[in-house]
């Protein structure tokens, strides 16, 4: 989805996580948002206005009553037309003013004047979080309808380990533009999603993998929860949380995604196999760890055909597949289209820096079974990930393109 002509404010409170906020800015921005930033005072300790002001294009908030500053007492009309307000990071002390309704800086008199969906991603240290006073305030905000995310688990500033991290930038996002969405148009479709890499044992410690990160799996599994769709996402090994609310599948061999695929394929109308499944597995695997440097012969085999056994077995859903290429993209793609017998294949060049495997961004062609090709740009991730659901849509909408083949 594209956050382009949306006006946001971007709310930064003290916490060390400030600087994170750099990159959130950035990912707002490179979706086309524009963002004003408001800073708080102590927000001001950890990263100057000057960062946010370079990035955003915009005069930074930082002073209510500043008389140089024409945004100064505009405070109203300002958070009226802003389409969302999000805070991240926000301190324990800006949950509890927020849910208290305490308005004495500029951040506080914005949410108190917020018309538009707000969004809190808060940080703090050790225990903090799980104090009483602190889950009373978070109840409140919620109960008024305002989205206060959770902090993920993880080692904090001061050393200690527990609940209070800032949750990842792409988390952010997702629930920003899950906010933000007017789609429904999913709402009668369960969505089966793969993601990520398989693994393929050599020995009890070893074993063949791929470079895929997952996370245009889960990009796509998250944007489809955000049109309404019921989504089981089957995954490979990843260093990525679920998206909230997706039936959750962990796997680890080709054989074991086969396996999970097809138990979910019945209940499935639209199947989206982006996962890069290891296309050879060791014939034999050692039962004890290999010792010794030496030379090595292992014996491949193929490994399923999960793609073509879905088109093949499916009864009526919608199949899409995904090719990583390094030359001939649009050849290759269309003769695997072809091959697979889905309905549409997403490809895209790995051989190109900043996109596909382990990146942030990717750039994609759409080929269709009915002849249809349609390039999308290079973008984020979130981004493509609409941008293909969004095009499946539109094809199963079309007069022309009504028949699955069987």
């Amino acid at each position: 989805m594209s956050l382009a002509r949306r006006e946001l404010i971007l709310g930064v409170t003290g916490s060390i996580a400030a600087y994170k906020a750099v990159y959130l800015l950035r990912e707002l921005t490179a979706l086309g948002a524009e963002v004003t930033v408001c800073l708080t005072d102590h927000a001001r300790a950890f990263v100057g206005p000057l960062t946010f002001r370079t990035l955003s294009g915009r005069p930074v908030l930082t002073d209510l009553f500043d008389p140089q500053s024409p945004d100064a007492v505009e405070h109203v009309g300002l958070a009226e037309r802003a389409h969302a307000i999000l805070v991240a990071p926000a301190t324990a002390n800006l949950l509890a003013k927020a849910a208290h309704g305490i308005a004495d800086d500029f951040l506080t008199t914005l949410l108190l004047a917020a018309r538009s969906p707000v969004l809190i991603a808060p940080a703090m240290d050790g225990g903090m979080w799980e104090h009483p006073a602190v889950a009373a305030n978070v109840a409140t905000l919620r109960a008024r309808g305002i989205v206060v995310l959770e902090p993920e688990a993880g080692v904090l500033a001061s050393g200690l380990s527990g609940k209070g991290r800032l949750p990842e930038v792409e988390r952010i996002v997702e629930a920003l533009l899950g906010a933000l969405s007017p789609a429904r148009d999913l709402e009668s479709d369960h969505v089966l999603v793969t993601a990520g890499p398989t693994r393929e044992p050599i020995d009890p410690v070893r074993y063949i993998s791929n470079r895929s990160s997952g996370k245009m799996g889960y990009r796509l599994a998250a944007a489809a929860l955000r049109r309404g769709a019921r989504v089981t996402l089957v995954s490979g090994p990843t260093a990525l949380t679920p998206p909230a609310g997706a039936v959750f599948v962990p796997v680890q061999t080709a054989e074991e995604m086969r396996e999970a695929v097809l138990h979910h394929l019945a209940q499935a109308t639209i199947v989206i196999k982006a996962a890069a499944v290891g296309d050879y597995r060791v014939r034999q695997v050692a039962p004890d760890k290999i010792k010794g440097k030496r030379d090595l012969v292992l014996e491949l085999t193929p490994t399923p055909d999960i793609l073509a056994e879905v088109a093949a077995r499916r009864a009526g859903a919608f199949v899409v597949g995904f090719a990583a290429e390094t030359r001939d993209v649009a050849a290759h793609a269309r003769a695997k289209l072809e091959h697979k017998g889905i309905d549409l294949l997403v490809a895209n060049d790995v051989s190109q820096q900043g996109i596909g495997f382990e990146a942030e961004e990717n750039e994609v062609l759409l080929l269709d079974r009915w002849g249809g090709t349609r390039a999308l740009p290079r973008m984020s991730k979130a981004a493509v990930a609409d941008a293909i659901l969004g095009h499946i849509v539109a094809l199963r909408a079309s007069a022309t393109h009504k028949t699955t083949p069987a």
